[in-house]
């Protein structure tokens, strides 16, 4: 079976909701998906490296704070300079998420930071797989409304509580994520 690892960081709840999303998609998808949050101090157990060091896919998920990953995301990648000299996670796929309050809030910079992760870690990134919802008939809730190529976005105004954001289309968008990574993983034999 394959195995997907969803790690993030959540400062307010609204990426932790996105993250579940992603994973509710793995698990539709028929994988083994753990979901491991990045605590208020940036660490992750021991436990949780074993668990990316063994998984097929890894799936980085943070917040978009001024323009990049939180400081929480950033220390977690930093300490993964360990799986990185070892190339751990070399050949492994890779994906990635974000939200923010801003429609677009900069959120492609930290995609890309993820990015740039993934391939500092010889790893195989997955974008979405779908096309954006940019014609005039396309509602704030449809699919890939945010019309991102290079992983999932989502947006929660600044205002909206946890239960309130997301919106639905964007949580629909990050389980047909976690979904597309689990086939993209298969197809790999991951």
């Amino acid at each position: 079976m394959t195995k997907v690892a969803i790690v993030y960081h959540s400062g307010y709840g609204h990426t932790k909701k996105q993250a579940e999303a992603v994973h509710a998609g793995a698990l539709a998808a028929d994988a083994q998906v753990d979901l491991i949050a990045i605590d208020a101090e940036g660490n992750i157990t021991d436990a949780a490296w074993a668990s990316l060091a063994t998984a097929d896919a890894i799936v980085f998920g943070s917040p978009t704070y001024m323009g990049s990953v939180s400081w929480q995301f950033k220390k977690f990648a930093d300490a993964s300079s360990k799986p990185w000299f070892s190339q751990v996670w070399k050949d492994k796929i890779a994906a990635g998420f974000t939200n923010s309050a801003s429609m677009n809030g900069d959120k492609l910079s930290t995609l890309h930071y993820m990015f740039t992760l993934a391939m500092q870690h010889s790893m195989i990134w997955t974008g979405t797989g779908m096309m954006p919802a940019n014609a005039k008939a396309s509602q704030r809730n449809d699919n890939n409304y945010l019309g991102s190529f290079a992983g999932a976005m989502a947006q929660s105004p600044s205002d909206a509580s946890a239960e309130e954001g997301p919106l639905p289309g964007d949580l629909e968008t990050a389980k047909l994520f976690g979904k597309r990574v689990v086939e993209v993983a298969k197809k790999f034999g991951k």
